[in-house]
Parts: structure tokens; C-alpha cells; sequence
């Protein structure tokens, strides 16, 4: 009996095979490793279609339309500017800055640009409204709506008295974008920059804004913005 076990063991061991001990001498291959992910800071954000500006005009809520009269676009207002309410649709008109889409993004910036043409003392008492639609549009950080933004900021702080010293604790909201592009040239090599003309370049319209900040935000303007942007020299101490 113990001489067939130990026979049956023996067999066991014979049989045991050495599946997947092999050896091979030729070098191992190097792993390939993935390159480090993208901050992706400058990345342009997904610009939301919905906005309030969009919402109202496709209702009819808003005064005006589009006029095609003549060889050049124009924008017709059903009421007089001045009579309207600024703290209603001044922030609506902000908000549709961001749009992209015709004929939402020539209303609303001719639209805006009546507006602040026309406010007078209206402008003041609204700019804690402006805020979030103007960081909401320099957030998206498509270089196309902060150029429109921009522009509309620099309108915005000479509409009327106090309003660029009114700005001025909302600098922490409005400025980091500022201080992400404003060193972000485009480098065209010995082409020509058509963007300047056009006022497009980014860099150069965030020093222009900065400017208009610091000149019309009275004496607390300068060390605000920079504290915000370190590398900001100044218009009026210099």
C-alpha cells in the first residue's frame, strides 16, 4: 500500500510541468510612459448657449431689432434708450456679450453700446449687477468674447463719474483672467498682426483696460490692481 502511494507520487512529479518559468535574454522593452496631462489654463471653457440675453430676445422681451436698411446693419429700438430700465436690461445686455451666434451677438454688443452711451447716471447703481456677467464671459477664456468684454469694460469705466472707483472692490473677480493672458502674445513670426488694427490683440487691450482702471478708480485703484497683477507698472505714478 505505502510502496503505491510513494510509486503514484513519483509519477505526480515526473508529470509537473514548468508552463510559463521560461527565461529569455533578449532586453526587456521599455515601458512607454505617458506625457505629463495638460493644465489646460488658456483652454477656451464651453460657452453656454443659454443665455439671458438669448431667453429674452426669442420671447420678444427685448426693444429691439435688427435693421437692414441701407448697405450696413443697424439696430432699431422700439422705445427711447433713456427711458428704459437700466437695472432690468443693462445686466441682460452684459450677459449676451458671451454669444457667439448671429443675430444675438450684434445685438447685444451695439445694443450695450447704446446703453452706456446713453446712461448717464442711470449706469452707476448697476454695476454690482455687471459683475457676474462680466466674469462669467472673461471665464469662458475664448480669446473672442474677452476682446468684446474688454472693450465693453473700457466703455463701461468712462460712461460716468465714479464708476471706475466703483469697480474697484470687484477687482479679485474681474482680474485674475487679466493677469493669465496679459503677458499672452501671439507670436506671428514676419507676418503681419491684422489683430491690431482690428484692436484683437489681447495683450494689448488687458494693458489698455488696465490703464483706464487705474486713471479713473482713484487712489486705491493702483495697489489693488497690483495686488492682483504683480507685473502691472503704473500710468499715473510714472
Amino acid at each position: 500500500m505505502t510502496s503505491s502511494v510513494l510509486n503514484s507520487s513519483a509519477k505526480k512529479a515526473n508529470i509537473t510541468g514548468r508552463g510559463g518559468a521560461t527565461s529569455s535574454l533578449a532586453p526587456k522593452k521599455p515601458k512607454e510612459v505617458p506625457p505629463p496631462p495638460q493644465a489646460g489654463a488658456f483652454k477656451s471653457r464651453k460657452i453656454d448657449r443659454g443665455t439671458e440675453f438669448r431667453r429674452f430676445y426669442d420671447r420678444g422681451d427685448l426693444p429691439l431689432c435688427v435693421d437692414f436698411q441701407g448697405a450696413t446693419r443697424k439696430v432699431a429700438w422700439k422705445v427711447d434708450v433713456e427711458k428704459l430700465d437700466y437695472h432690468h436690461y443693462l445686466p441682460i445686455f452684459f450677459d449676451g456679450l458671451r454669444e457667439l451666434d448671429e443675430p444675438y451677438r450684434f445685438l447685444a454688443d451695439q445694443g450695450t453700446d447704446d446703453l452706456l452711451e446713453r446712461g448717464g447716471s442711470k449706469i452707476l447703481p448697476v454695476i454690482p449687477q455687471l459683475i457676474i456677467p462680466i466674469k462669467t464671459a472673461l471665464n469662458t477664456r475664448d480669446p473672442e468674447v474677452i476682446c468684446v468684454m474688454l472693450k465693453k469694460l473700457q466703455k463701461l469705466v468712462v460712461s460716468g463719474e465714479m464708476i471706475g472707483e466703483a469697480l474697484v472692490p470687484y477687482y479679485r473677480q474681474i482680474l485674475p483672467v487679466f493677469n493669465m493672458f496679459k503677458n499672452k502674445r501671439v507670436n506671428t513670426g514676419d507676418k503681419i498682426d491684422y489683430s491690431q488694427r482690428k484692436r484683437g490683440n489681447l495683450s494689448d487691450l488687458i494693458e489698455e483696460t488696465l490703464e483706464l482702471f487705474e486713471i479713473n478708480g482713484g487712489e486705491d485703484a493702483f495697489i489693488n490692481i497690483k495686488y492682483m497683477i504683480p507685473t502691472y507698472e503704473s500710468v499715473v505714478l510714472n
